[in-house]
This record gives C-alpha cells, sequence and structure tokens, in this order.
C-alpha cells in the first residue's frame, strides 16, 4: 500500500487527467434534477457532470488485479474497464431553510462538469435563496462551485459549514499544491468564502434536528458526512466514503488512490457498508448513478447498491 507521503502526488495525476479530459470534452452534461422527499422535507438531486476514471491500478483501485477489479464491475452490471462517476450536490429545503450539500466542480473541470447553476434553473432553485452550504470535503469537484468564474461567491447569503480540520486544511493549501486536489486558485478561493465559512468540529450536531455531521475518516483531513432528518426517512449523504457504486459497495475493503489514508479510509467504507445494510438507512451518494439516493442491502452474494426508485 502507497505511504500518505506518497498519496498527493497519485491524487495529482488522477486530477491533471481529469482536467485534461475537460479538455477535449465536446459538450458539458445537460441540466438534470430529481426531487424527493427526506422526511417531510423536500429534496432535489441536481446533476453537476460526471466523470471517467480508467481501470489502470493507479487512478482508482489499487493494489488488485485489473482483471479482478474488471471481474467485479461487470458482476455489478458496469463496464469493465473504466468506472463512472457522477457528481451531484443535494439541496433540501428545511422550514425556512434551503441547505446545499456540496457544490460541484465549477469552473475546476471544464465542460465535464460545472452543471450545478444550469440544474438549480432547471428544478427552480436560485442561487440566493441558498441559506446553508455543507461541505463534505475540499476536493475541486465538491467545492468549486463555491465561487463563480470571477471569484465571487456563487451563493451570497448562505453560511458555509466545514469541518475545522477540513477547513484548517484547505486554508494551509497553497496555489499550486491545491492543484493537486483539482483545485485552481485556492488564495481566490479560500478569501472568497472566509467570511462565511462557519467551521464545526467533527460529528457536531450542525443544525440541531436538522443536520449532524458524521466523522467519515480518511478521505481528507476532515471528510465529513451528514445525516439529514431523523428516523426512517432519514438520509446519509456520504461525501466520498464511497465512489463506485459497485466496487465500493462489493469491495469495500479494497484501497482507494483518492484517499489521503487508505487503511483508515477502507475501515470507514467497511463499517458504512454494514452498518447501512444492517439499519437500512438511506444512503445519499454523490458519485453513484444519478440521482443518488439508494440503500445498501445485503443478499446471498454480499451486498449491493438498492437505488430508491423516483415516487
Amino acid at each position: 500500500m502507497p505511504t500518505p507521503h506518497r498519496s498527493p502526488g497519485m491524487i495529482a495525476v488522477i486530477f491533471a487527467s481529469l482536467i485534461q479530459l475537460a479538455a477535449v470534452a465536446h459538450a458539458a452534461p445537460p441540466a438534470h434534477f430529481q426531487r424527493f422527499k427526506i422526511g417531510t422535507y423536500d429534496a432535489v438531486a441536481l446533476k453537476d457532470g460526471d466523470l471517467q476514471v480508467p481501470v489502470d491500478g493507479k487512478s482508482f483501485v489499487i493494489d488488485q488485479p485489473n482483471d479482478a477489479v474488471g471481474l467485479i464491475l461487470k458482476a455489478g452490471g458496469a463496464p469493465a474497464d473504466h468506472f463512472e462517476f457522477s457528481i451531484q450536490p443535494l439541496l433540501v429545503h428545511a422550514g425556512d431553510r434551503v441547505l446545499l450539500f456540496d457544490t460541484g466542480a465549477g469552473a475546476y473541470f471544464g465542460d465535464i462538469a460545472g452543471e450545478l447553476p444550469a440544474s438549480m434553473r432547471a428544478a427552480g432553485e436560485k442561487p440566493a435563496s441558498v441559506t446553508d452550504i455543507f461541505i463534505s470535503h475540499a476536493h475541486g469537484d465538491h467545492v468549486g462551485g463555491l465561487v463563480t468564474s470571477t471569484g465571487a461567491p456563487t451563493f451570497p447569503k448562505a453560511v458555509i459549514h466545514m469541518s475545522a480540520p477540513e477547513w484548517k486544511w484547505l486554508s494551509s493549501l497553497t496555489d499550486d499544491n491545491a492543484k493537486i486536489y483539482g483545485i485552481q486558485n485556492v488564495t481566490v478561493l479560500v478569501n472568497a468564502i472566509k467570511p462565511k465559512v462557519a467551521p464545526f468540529e467533527p460529528g457536531a450536531d450542525v443544525l440541531p434536528g436538522i443536520v449532524k455531521a458524521v466523522d467519515l475518516k480518511g478521505h481528507t483531513p476532515g471528510h465529513s458526512g451528514y445525516l439529514i432528518g431523523s428516523g426512517a426517512g432519514s438520509v446519509l449523504l456520504i461525501g466520498d466514503a464511497m465512489h463506485s457504486y459497485v466496487v465500493s459497495v462489493r469491495k469495500a475493503e479494497w484501497p482507494v488512490a483518492f484517499d489521503r489514508d487508505k487503511q483508515v479510509a477502507a475501515a470507514t467504507r467497511v463499517a458504512l457498508v454494514k452498518s447501512a445494510a444492517e439499519s437500512g438507512q438511506r444512503i445519499y451518494a454523490e458519485h453513484f448513478p444519478f440521482p443518488g439516493i439508494g440503500k445498501i442491502v445485503n443478499g446471498k452474494d454480499g451486498a449491493s447498491w438498492q437505488p430508491e426508485l423516483p415516487h
């Protein structure tokens, strides 16, 4: 297993390949949204874009034979030679609050992503109406949409909630270091959002009774999931604790190049699969096939992803 000291270089190669892919993309993904309920809350899955990563032993799953990875993907109904990751922030109406969970890639990934504003317009949602933003972690495809192409805040009235360790890490990045994580001009980003950021301690009740942070360790220094609502109708947004609806569920223990601490992140995935399958917890997975809402279920062949059918 590569050491944490080697991970940033590996991640830099991955994000560089995504930027290169963006440069040759011919068309932006269409605006897309899907409504569903979280208890009494109205929720909207908002499409931002799509990523593809090859099965090559270095870009996503590592330390496993490519043939073995391909067989698992094929068994799960996915292409055997590459991974397909959707990007879909989540918007929730909770009383007089409008909550946005992550913000997509903004202008960072070119035409393969950055469609959150168009998807919001299609859904009848306005950036100025967003009151609270919850950031799972500071990678480019999750924080890029916080600012416009000119560096202005995209959501001018929103408080930005981010775990204290993640904010400390993001604030410490240089422009060159941030590019490793898909962030262009991090100084502009940090300066634009700093007055709005409200750091919280991992696992905090961020909005009591509405949103509770869930400490999902390993992907970044302060990666956080969010439990939205309560009871059987609640939804756990998992950020990048999982990426692939096949491999991340069926082979949760396999190490992933994207993860800063691969051993801890794998342990987090294994525990998440087990607890979600046992409890029936609804999951919102930002990189699973759109719209990313569903459950992890146990079957004769182990755990698998069960998407929730639109009502």
